[in-house]
Order: C-alpha cells, then structure tokens, then sequence
C-alpha cells in the first residue's frame, strides 16, 4: 500500500448501445448501481466528479453539476472535465486529487454519452482556426483516416498484416461474448472481419470501433473509510495523463503533420510510452506485474501499437503476443477481457472506465490463477489498480503508453468513429 492509493467500493455500468434516450439516464442508473454495489447511500458521497460530454449541450458540459441535481441536490462538491478521449481518467484523477488532499472521504466518478450516428464530427459552428474542425474540412481525415495512418505504419516498419489485425477483432469479440454489459457480443471469423468493407485501407468495417451511447460509475475513497467497510479493498495505485515531449514524431489527431526532428534529439520515451511509464512509477510495479491490460483498441491495429507502448513486448513484436495466444483469455497476459470497444462502441466521456475493476465481475476470469486479480491497466490514458510493490522489471522494457482500447463493431451496420 502507498499513501498515494485510494480504494475502489462500488462500480456501475449502464449496457451499452443506440438507446436513443438522454446521457443523464445513463449516468444516473451507472451511479445508482455504483452505489449500491459500494453498500452506500447517494448522501453518503461529498464529491461528485463528472466526465463532460461535449455533443449533448449545457448539461454535457457541467456533467457533474447535471448528475448531482439528477441524483437529488445534496450539498455535495462537484467538478466537470473534459479530456476528450481521456475525459473518464481525468474525472478519476480529480476525484483521486480531492481524497488524497483530505478535502473528502467518498466521491461518485460519473460519465455517460449519448453518441451520434456515424463518425464522431466537429462540435458545430465555423472555426478556422480549430485543427479539430480543419482536418474535416481541409483533408476530409475522419477519425479512421488517422487510424489507417497507423496501421499502415504498423505494416510497413514491423511487417504487421492485414490477417494479424484481423485476429484481433476475432479474439476481442470472443472475449465480449460473457460481458453482458457489452454491445456487441457475437463472435466473428478472421475470413468474416476481411470481408467487411474497407473503410479506410487497410482497416475494415469490423476492425473499427462504432459510436454507442452509454454511462459507467466508480464510488472512490480513502483507505480509511474503505477499511471500515471492507476487509479487502480494490485499489488505485496510479493515475497518469501526461503531455508529449518535444519533438513528437508521431502524428496525433487532430494534427496534421508532426515535430521535425531535425535539430534536436529525440526525448527517451515516445509520448505514448511515457503515459504507461509515468503511472508505473507512481504505482511501483513494472509491466511484469501485470495480470491483465484494458488497452484502448479504437481499430485492431492500434492494440497492437498498445501492446508494446505499455510494455508487455519489445517494439515490432506485439504480432508475436498476439499470435503466441499471450493476449487471449488463459494467456500470460490478457488484453481486453472486457471486449474493448470492439464490443462496446466508442463512447468520450466514459473511456477508461468501461470495463469492471480488477476483482469484480466478468474480469475476474482473465486472471491466470484462481483468486482475485492483483494488478492491471486501464484506459486511453494510464490507471493502475495494484498492490505497491517494487519492480526491477519496469525499466527493462520501454514500458509507456496508455491504455488505449481499439474498437471495432460486430456487425457490418455498425457506423465507425
């Protein structure tokens, strides 16, 4: 234990898919399973923190605010964050920061989305000075145009194949059959992943993650407070969201091109690497530790990429876990027993909390050995859920990057992101 850990009591999830009702419903009956789950009363919380949803007006945009009236005005604290992508692992850090400065013993992490159809867009109105909307609007680069850009990539440094990606597809729907919270859950062949439209080369239809609508919760606190409830408490050891350093030479949305590296050296680990890296230390565990990883797999082939910016393989080596079975359930690592967003969907406001905890529910038989998972990582930006222990692992590998989760639908009527 650190004195930087702070316990997990009780987790909620909202299923996931077009529901075509408002992202307050999902938030609520997240929050609501959250707390029962916790053996606590909504009074019982002092700090709400919200994921901000930006596509569903004012009250996306105080999502903490809006989920607190929702739940019944307490006097409670609040705070809303956006992160885009990374919105759910800042919602968890600041609710995180609040505990471990005293300024409260139980928070409600919330976030929730209500998805548009199709692929996610700019926030309407004209902006010419926004990357965001000039990428749509000069290069017509969608979210999957950049996606591509990386599997290709993948393709031409590391020999990576149109069936390795595939393969991916087909272990995240096998493993989203038992995860009753999932969108899709119907397994596919690699012949059927490579049947499905292309989207944008090499990616197919399958290999790309769909938008869903759709909430999840986590009920935070001290240690203390935890171990007047519970004699085993689930625990967060790290939280990490950093900033590249420069130059980064590796293309970023919504950019256009990257850092030129031509006068000055590259930094030591690659933004990616660094995320993983910064939450490693804080936790003081290596990626050896880990029992299982929820990576963020916006497209099949960026699993892959996650594979080696944690530090679960050497660089160019991610095919070789993949294709071993390591990342499968029953392996030596497995990566996203959840389903990823292969079977969830894409969803901003909730990215790093769509899964259940380590020890809880349908992530529990991901674990190698029978018991309780011990440590993990989760997110498109860094959570480590584990013990604190010391590692000499943890620089033997370049360990970094976030968790990021890929995501591809399981029916061809599924839109991508």
């Amino acid at each position: 234990m650190s004195e930087r850990d702070i316990a997990v009591l009780g987790v909620g999830m909202h299923p996931w898919g077009k529901w075509g009702r408002n992202f307050v419903e999902y938030g609520v009956a997240a929050a609501r399973d959250a707390l029962a789950d916790a053996g606590l009363t909504w009074t019982d919380v002092q700090f709400v923190s919200g994921a901000d949803t930006i596509r569903n007006g004012y009250p996306g945009f105080i999502s903490g605010a809006t989920f607190a009236q929702a739940l019944g005005w307490s006097g409670a604290r609040v705070a809303s964050c956006y992160s885009a992508c990374a919105s759910g692992a800042s919602a968890l850090g600041t609710a995180r920061a609040h505990i471990l400065a005293g300024l409260c013993d139980v928070a409600l992490v919330v976030g929730a989305d209500a998805a548009p159809k199709g692929f996610f867009a700019p926030v309407g109105g004209d902006r010419p000075d926004d990357p965001d909307w000039l990428r749509f609007r000069l290069l017509g680069a969608t979210n999957p145009t950049y996606f591509a850009l990386y599997a290709r990539r993948r393709m031409e440094v590391y020999g990576a194949t149109e069936r390795d990606f595939a393969r991916v597809k087909v272990k995240n729907a096998r493993h989203g059959l038992d995860n009753p919270r999932a969108r899709y859950r119907k397994e596919v062949t690699e012949d059927e992943v490579l049947a499905s439209p292309v989207v944008a080369d090499p990616l197919r239809l399958l290999e790309i993650c769909a938008t869903s609508d759709g909430g999840a919760a986590l009920v935070v606190t001290s240690m203390a407070f935890a171990r007047r409830h519970t004699s085993k408490p689930v625990t967060i050891a790290g939280v990490s969201t950093v900033t590249p350093r420069f130059p980064n030479t590796v293309i970023e949305m919504p950019n256009f091109a990257t850092d030129s590296a031509c006068g000055v050296a590259l930094p030591e680990a690659s933004f990616r690497d660094s995320i993983a890296d910064a939450a490693y230390a804080e936790a003081g565990i290596g990626p050896d530790d880990l029992d299982l990883a929820e990576v963020y797999d916006l497209s099949s082939a960026l699993e892959l990429d996650w594979y080696e910016n944690i530090g679960l393989c050497k660089e160019g080596e991610a095919e070789r876990l993949l294709n071993d079975g390591d990342t499968t359930i029953g392996g030596r690592i497995p990566v996203n027993p959840s389903g990823g967003l292969a079977c969830f969907g894409a969803h901003l406001a909730v990215a790093g909390r769509g899964d259940r905890p380590p020890g809880r529910g349908g992530t529990r038989r991901a674990h190698r050995q029978p018991g309780p998972v011990r440590s993990r990582i989760v997110g498109d930006r860094a959570c480590l859920s584990a013990p604190r222990r010391t590692s000499s692992t943890r620089c033997a590998r370049r360990s970094a990057g976030a968790a990021a989760a890929s995501a591809r639908c399981t029916r061809p009527t599924s839109a991508p992101t």
